[in-house]
């Protein structure tokens, strides 16, 4: 009796050392499956309104997708940055896979691409490598681990910022937006400024393109314009969620 004691023990105590010394492995590994992102601009001249009910048809199949592990269908606001009026000629998709040949398999063959560009003038798509992210986006932060300073890259960078106001914040944040829009227009080195959102006036993103992270830091740290935003956005706390994440620009694809 005592020796299947001591055998179950023995037995146990394995199982558990093994648990411990592979769950950190597991989790780093889940972590580092999600590091291929896609953001892709739809531009419509005509179908507006099939684009327009898109928005909620499509997301209830996204789940059908391989390797889609995050997913966000956003329209976009008129001319650059935060609008609040929208655009109803162009919107965006945002896709976090589980591997690059995911989103390869994806953009040539499945359903949804096929319907779109039956439809649509021009899609162009954003491949992205995660470096930093912080905060989150629907409960959880979707682009994995951040990446060293030393593998930092000397190209483009793709910067996300997305946030989820608060009701009783609204006219305050949106009175400070086109302060904040003409700052970034008159931003060194950056190449595309575009607002993308999930829910008019109250869920807000923006994509914008950089020549390197130096034209990031500039803008970030030197301008006195983003320094007034940061300082009001921690004061006024117009976030109920809010994320921000940098990435370099892979490849930049436009199918007409």
């Amino acid at each position: 009796m005592f020796l299947l004691e001591e055998i179950y023990s023995t037995k146990s105590h394995c199982f558990f050392s093994l648990l411990l010394t592979t769950l950190p492995i597991f989790i780093v590994f889940i972590l580092f499956m999600k590091n291929f992102t896609t953001l892709t601009l739809f531009h419509f001249n005509s179908n507006r309104f099939w684009a327009f009910k898109q928005m909620g048809i499509a997301p209830f199949t996204f789940h059908k997708i391989e390797g889609l592990v995050f997913s966000k269908l956003m329209g976009t606001g008129a001319g650059a940055g935060f609008s609040l009026f929208p655009d109803f000629s162009t919107y965006a998709f945002l896709g976090v896979w589980e591997s690059e040949a995911n989103a390869q398999a994806f953009f040539e063959s499945s359903n949804f691409i096929k319907e779109y560009k039956k439809r649509t003038n021009k899609i162009r798509t954003l491949s992205l490598r995660p470096l930093h992210s912080s905060g989150k986006w629907s409960g959880e932060n979707p682009f994995g681990p951040n990446v060293a300073k030393e593998d930092m890259p000397h190209g483009k960078i793709a910067i996300i910022t997305r946030a989820t106001l608060r009701w009783n914040r609204l006219l305050s944040f949106w009175a400070a937006v086109p302060k904040a829009s003409k700052a970034i227009e008159a931003a060194s080195g950056v190449h595309l400024y575009k607002g993308i959102g999930e829910w008019p006036f109250i869920q807000q993103a923006t994509i914008s393109i950089w020549e390197n992270l130096d034209a990031v830091h500039t803008f970030a740290y030197k301008g006195k314009a983003h320094s007034e935003i940061v300082k009001n956005t921690r004061k006024k706390k117009w976030y109920k969620e809010d994320l921000f994440s940098r990435f370099e620009l892979l490849n930049d694809v436009t199918y007409e």
